[in-house]
């Protein structure tokens, strides 16, 4: 490793930010050089991705540190968006990851200015009964970071109307995971849309699917309908 790369900062997270962009377009949920993914470091500062490299030429030292009043660090210019992953990461102290895509489904949604109803339980994985569509701002300005921020509120996924979609999570992992759902949410919604009208969930049926949620997944909640037979039995 040369020894420019290895005195990087954040050498492993600055892998890990750029594998991420790969995997959103190789997968689909990305496309070109839109896009951006940004990481909190510390109490003040944050990695964020530069603007206008490709991904596949995307290099470790091209990741850009930055500070909260808007100094950045490093031999390449913050993404245009870097607005709004600064200031998402300032009011939201709950998560550390921010990824936003021009993820197709979710991007055709936002053009209509829509919210994304309950029109699957999950729905709730972004943290609330809806996913809302931030209004309009031109993109990289402070208007849109505002914008953001609203949509946001007491949820970990919005869209950008005309734009495209944000998601939050406490690591690149968790903010991954969610950019999947949502987007195939917004598939799911635009396919009922393109049928007919979809049925949506009422607001007693999203309760019990919060309800659910806190538990699932845990392997220290019992099901009372469920009986555990204890160990594996050896094999005969």
């Amino acid at each position: 490793m040369p020894a420019s790369l290895s005195a990087l900062s954040h050498l492993a997270l600055r892998t890990e930010i750029i594998n991420t962009c790969r995997e959103m377009n190789a997968s689909g949920v990305n496309q070109g050089t839109s896009g951006n993914v940004s990481v909190r470091v510390g109490k003040d500062r944050f990695l964020v991705t530069p603007t206008g490299i490709p991904y596949a030429e995307m290099t470790e030292d091209q990741i850009v540190e930055m500070t909260f009043d808007g100094t950045y660090y490093g031999p390449c210019r913050p993404t245009s968006e870097w607005r709004f992953h600064r200031d998402i990461l300032q009011r939201r102290t709950d998560i550390d990851t921010i990824i936003h895509t021009h993820s197709m489904f979710s991007t055709v949604i936002s053009c209509l200015r829509r919210d994304i109803p309950a029109v699957h339980y999950m729905v709730a994985a972004a943290g609330g009964e809806n996913i809302r569509c931030a209004e309009y701002a031109t993109f990289g300005s402070q208007a849109l970071s505002d914008h953001a921020l609203t949509a946001l509120e007491g949820r970990l996924a919005c869209l950008l109307a005309n734009h495209g979609l944000i998601v939050l999570g406490s690591n690149l992992k968790k903010a991954y995971s969610l950019l999947v759902e949502v987007e195939t949410i917004a598939a799911q919604y635009w396919r009922t849309l393109a049928v007919g009208t979809p049925v949506i969930l009422d607001s007693a049926e999203m309760q019990n699917v919060f309800a659910m949620f806190k538990v699932y997944g845990r392997q220290d909640v019992a099901d009372t309908d469920l009986r555990c037979g204890g160990p594996v039995a050896p094999a005969a």
